[in-house]
C-alpha cells in the first residue's frame, strides 16, 4: 500500500506537500477507513483554486511513468512561480514486509531526467540524464540478477534527442524487460500502479460522456451485469428496474423498466448520470489499488453521498480511496473520523482535521458544526 506521498514544484504546489498514510489516530470508531495499519478511505475539503484537482494527478502521475505514458505535454506542468527546472515526485510503498521508495523528477509530463529507487532502505539503481548524456548506476541487489544492464544505457545512446526511448524510465523499461516474478518488490509496486486510477465528475466531463459507448451497452446484455448495474443505482439510492432493448440498427438502449418504457439517458438527472459515469468506469478495472475521486458528490445530495461511501468501503475494503468534497454533512464521525478528513489550504499544506485544533478530537464531536465556527481556519 502507499505509505507517503510528497511533491513539490508541481502546478500550484512550489513547496513540498506531503500525504501520510501511516499517520493512523488512535480512534476506535468507523474501523473501515483503515486498512493495514494504513488511511485507506478519506475525504479532502479545500477552498476553491487550492489545487485538489491537481493534486491527484501529481499522486496517480506514476501511472504514466510505469503503465501508461502520456503523449503530450502540459505547458504549466511546472510551478509557474518557482525558478526549480523539475517537480519531484516521491512515493513511499509497504508491500507486506518490504519497503519500496521511488523517487523521480520530471521537466513536462513526458520528460523524466531522474530517478532512484530503494528496496527495504538500500538502494537499487540511480539513473539519471545530464549534458553528457545517461548517469545509471545499479545498487548490490540489481548487479546481481540477470538483467542485461548495458542493454538499457545503449537504447539512450541510440536515441536522438527526440525519441522517446532516449527518456523511457529506467523501472519501465525493467519491467517489460526482465521476468520478474509476481512476489518481486518491483512487480508490486507495478501491479500497484497499475491499478490506481483518478476520475473527476466536473460537469464539463460529465456532458462530454452523457454517451457511453456500445461497449458498455454490449456488456450489459449479459443479464448479470443489468442487474449489478440496477443493483448499483439502487444502492446509492435511486430506485428503479431497468431493461435493454435492441432496435433494428443494432444499437443497444438502456430503458427504466415501467408500464411504459423510459429512455435512460433521455430522462435520468444528472446525478443519476454521474452514477452512470462512475460505475462504467470502475468497470475497466479488475483491481482497484488506488482511487482519487474529485468532485466525487458534485451533483449528489448528501445522504446519496453518504451511500457513495458506504458502498466504496465496502467493496474495495482494502483499496486507498480519496475523494475530494465541499459537502461539510460529510465532515462527520458518523461516517468518516478526524485522521480520515483533511484540508488542503490555499498555502499548499494538507492537515488532518486531528492535527488542525488544539483541542482533543473525539466521536462526540460535531466536526461541522468545529469546521463551520472556524475552529480549523488556520489551516485552511
Amino acid at each position: 500500500m502507499l505509505k507517503k506521498f510528497e511533491i513539490k514544484n508541481f502546478k500550484n504546489f512550489k513547496e513540498k506537500i506531503v500525504i501520510d498514510f501511516s499517520k493512523v489516530g488512535g480512534y476506535q470508531f468507523n474501523p473501515e477507513c483503515i486498512s493495514h495499519d494504513t488511511l485507506a478511505k478519506m475525504l479532502i475539503y479545500g477552498k476553491n483554486a487550492t489545487g485538489k484537482t491537481n493534486f491527484g494527478r501529481a499522486i496517480t502521475d506514476i501511472k504514466t511513468v510505469l503503465v501508461f505514458p502520456v503523449m503530450f505535454g502540459e505547458s504549466s506542468f511546472l510551478n509557474a512561480d518557482s525558478t526549480d527546472e523539475y517537480a519531484e515526485f516521491n512515493y513511499y510503498f509497504q508491500f507486506g514486509k518490504d519497503k519500496v521508495q521511488y523517487l523521480y523528477r520530471k521537466k513536462n509530463a513526458n520528460f523524466l531526467s531522474y530517478e532512484e529507487m530503494y528496496i527495504n532502505d538500500k538502494i537499487y539503481f540511480t539513473n539519471y540524464i545530464t549534458d553528457e548524456g545517461l548517469v545509471f548506476t545499479p545498487g548490490t541487489e540489481l548487479k546481481a540478477q540477470a538483467v542485461n544492464l548495458q542493454r538499457y544505457v545503449e537504447v539512450h545512446r541510440e536515441g536522438d534527442e527526440s525519441s522517446q526511448e532516449r527518456t523511457i524510465p529506467f523501472l519501465r523499461w525493467l519491467i517489460n524487460n526482465t521476468a520478474l516474478t509476481d512476489e518481486s518488490p518491483v512487480m508490486k509496486l507495478y501491479n500497484y500502479a497499475k491499478g490506481m486510477t483518478f476520475i473527476t465528475l466536473s460537469p464539463r466531463k460529465s456532458l462530454a460522456t452523457r454517451r457511453p459507448s456500445a461497449d458498455f451497452f454490449k456488456a450489459l446484455e449479459k443479464e448479470d451485469n443489468l442487474k449489478d448495474f440496477e443493483s448499483f443505482l439502487n444502492i446509492m439510492g435511486v430506485p428503479c428496474k431497468l431493461e435493454l432493448q435492441k432496435l433494428p440498427d443494432d444499437t443497444i438502449e438502456l430503458y427504466f423498466k415501467h408500464k411504459r418504457k423510459v429512455n435512460f439517458l433521455q430522462t435520468a438527472s444528472s446525478g443519476t448520470m454521474a452514477l452512470l459515469d462512475i460505475y462504467r468506469m470502475l468497470q475497466n478495472f479488475k483491481e482497484i489499488t488506488f482511487m482519487y475521486l474529485d468532485e466525487f458528490d458534485a451533483f449528489y445530495h448528501y445522504e446519496m453521498s453518504e451511500n457513495m461511501i458506504a458502498f466504496f468501503k465496502a467493496k474495495y475494503p482494502d483499496s486507498q480511496i480519496i475523494m475530494t468534497t465541499h459537502n461539510t454533512n460529510l465532515m462527520t464521525n458518523r461516517i468518516m473520523r478526524p485522521d480520515c478528513l483533511l484540508i488542503l489550504s490555499t498555502f499548499g499544506t494538507l492537515t488532518p482535521l486531528c492535527d488542525a485544533t488544539g483541542r482533543e478530537l473525539r466521536e462526540g464531536h460535531n466536526l461541522e458544526k468545529l469546521y463551520i465556527s472556524g475552529e480549523f481556519k488556520d489551516y485552511e
